[in-house]
């Protein structure tokens, strides 16, 4: 199986703008707006319910010790808080179900010839 490629925000930007016939700079701006929103909420103390998508909350992380990998010397990792997410069961269902079609396809690239290439937009 390949590597998961990564995505940017420049590449998100791009396919929005074409999908909605949009300016890439107009989109650019929307999409800052979300995630500036999102960071707002969080840093706010606030839960964000994002339906089909997940939830997003800030959970905080007892103080613990830990071991210096190197050194083998005991540090004391201080309290912190970290961000969540729980994902939504429509996020979960279409990674599971790419997941099995790709399961899938490579079985069948294995017994026979090259595979289908997935289309994550036919689902629902």
């Amino acid at each position: 199986m390949a590597p998961a490629r990564t995505i940017t925000k420049k590449e998100l930007v791009l396919r929005i703008a074409e999908r909605t016939q949009q300016k890439q700079t107009i989109t650019r701006d929307i999409i800052q707006l979300f995630i500036d929103e999102v960071i707002h909420e969080l840093a706010s103390g606030n839960r964000l319910e994002l339906r089909d998508f997940g939830v997003f909350e800030v959970k905080t992380r007892r103080a613990r010790k830990a071991r210096n990998p190197k050194t083998g010397q005991e540090v004391r990792v201080p309290e912190k808080r970290v961000v969540s997410i729980k994902p939504g069961k429509k996020m979960k269902d279409l990674i599971n179900k790419l997941a099995e079609q790709r399961a899938a396809q490579a079985a069948a690239a294995a017994n026979q010839g090259p595979a289908q290439p997935i289309n994550p937009s036919t689902d629902s």
